[in-house]
């Protein structure tokens, strides 16, 4: 019999500690914590985070020996700050992706609110950040193409688990009781697409519900529960429950330390839906050849898979933010009206210019066009056609961290955030294993 899925997970979680870290794994694991919190950072604006605070604060109270909720500075839970933080870093909309799945946005503010509040040594972030994209990414990797069409989300779906091998590395907790911990999250984890078809608010909290599934699960394993070694491959398990389809064990479990999922991460240059960078950056790139023409009419060819996720083929009129970042007729027709999308232009509801061009954009599900790639046809009011083609790939958006550091810095920039800022989180994340949270604490004691 094959070794349980659940097991292999654990002995590959257990296992992971600074010397077993690749450099390149160790590298790109302080990129994306650089991005994670300088996102953050720039999202202090956005109205999410303090809904989150305010039902933490409802739930748990303030607590002197708790975690810090990022950009506000009184104390909770553990949970609730993770609740509090995810919603913050997932403001933007403008977080990291592995695949369709925000990983992120869970694991960060979860880690950095376990870390302060249990004064955990801050080497240990490193080695526990990458367990969670790790396992959270090897099930997205594999599964979402048959999860994601069904309605269900990829970020609390495999981020719950995640969470759980992310906590469980970070306590030092054995082989035995990680696989407890996976498994619990394997049974708890869940989360549907809806709130993007309907532009409500939803998913900005999910991450941090999964977060807290992640939290939860491995208290409980460390505590003693006991849970089922099949949770992924049974055939009432994880994979067959969600996916629908069978789970080779052993060929996941195979490339555990060899294929690194945290190299897909990949970075977003725009405040929009992962799926829309592509869509944005082509109609950039066509603005610049437009000369003034009006537009009669314009084709947007992608991949089925990303046309048929919630709310990317919505049109309007939109009432949030929610609905906008996700529709591409509308990013397109707010890039090529106005440029680079920003907040601004993504909360501006009642552009006639933006409103009248987004109704002529027709969005086409075309298994011809790779994923992250997009095919723009436009048809002038003179008659004239343009067409551009915008082939993209991970490669694209997989920065390194110089571009990450303009990223979030020009973020910051604009969003009036001191420099030293970023200068704390820049030294924090490169200086690993070494440093202190209270770093991190800092940065977002500077916020306006």
């Amino acid at each position: 019999m094959s070794k349980p899925l659940s097991l292999s997970f654990a002995e590959f979680v257990s296992g992971l500690d600074l010397d077993s870290l690749p450099a390149d794994v160790a590298r790109k694991a302080r990129t994306c914590l650089y991005n994670g919190y300088g996102i953050g950072l720039g999202c202090h604006g956005t109205p999410y985070a303090p809904v989150a605070r305010a039902a933490a604060l409802a739930m748990d109270g303030e607590r002197a020996d708790g975690a810090t909720m990022l950009g506000d500075g009184r104390k909770t839970s553990v949970a609730g700050a993770a609740l509090a933080g995810s919603a913050l870093f997932h403001g933007r909309a403008q977080e990291d992706s592995c695949g369709a799945a925000h990983l992120g946005t869970i694991l960060i503010p979860l880690l950095t609110a376990l870390i302060e509040a249990r004064d955990i040594p801050v080497a240990r972030l490193l080695p526990a950040l990458v367990a969670g994209y790790e396992i959270g990414g090897t099930l997205e990797a594999n599964y979402a193409g048959q999860t994601t069409p069904g309605g269900l989300r990829a970020s609390p779906l495999y981020g719950s688990v995640g969470a759980a091998a992310a906590v469980a590395n970070l306590l030092g907790l054995n082989a035995d009781r990680t696989q407890a911990a996976l498994a619990n999250a394997a049974h708890f984890s869940g989360g549907i697409l809806q709130s993007f078809a309907d532009g409500t608010d939803e998913w900005r909290y999910q991450v941090g519900m999964a977060g807290r599934i992640g939290l939860v699960a491995a208290e409980l394993a460390r505590a003693g529960s006991v849970a089922s070694p099949l949770a992924f491959e049974g055939k009432a398990g994880f994979v067959k429950a969600f996916a629908r389809v069978d789970c080779d064990a052993d060929a996941i479990a195979g490339k555990l330390g060899q294929a690194w999922q945290i190299h897909r991460v990949t970075f977003k240059p725009f405040p929009v839906c992962a799926f829309n960078q592509t869509p944005v950056t082509a109609a950039l790139e066509i603005r610049d050849k437009l000369n003034g023409r009006p537009i009669k009419a314009a084709r947007v060819r992608m991949n089925p898979y990303e046309c048929g996720y919630a709310g990317m083929d919505a049109t309007g009129p939109f009432q949030s933010i929610s609905g906008t970042l996700m529709s591409i007729p509308f990013c397109i027709a707010a890039t090529l009206v106005h440029g680079r999308p920003s907040m601004e232009m993504m909360t501006t509801y009642d552009d006639a210019a933006v409103n009248a061009l987004e109704s002529r954009i027709t969005l086409v599900s075309d298994p011809e066009v790779p994923t992250l790639s997009a095919k723009i046809d436009l048809e002038f009011e003179d008659g004239a056609t343009l067409s551009h083609d915008q082939p993209m790939t991970v490669a694209d958006f997989n920065f390194d961290w110089d571009r990450v550091a303009a990223l979030v810095r020009g973020i910051g920039a604009e969003q009036g955030i001191p420099a030293t800022a970023y200068d704390r989180i820049a030294d924090f994340a490169d200086g690993l294993p070494d440093g202190d949270i209270g770093q991190v604490l800092a940065a977002f004691a500077e916020l306006p």
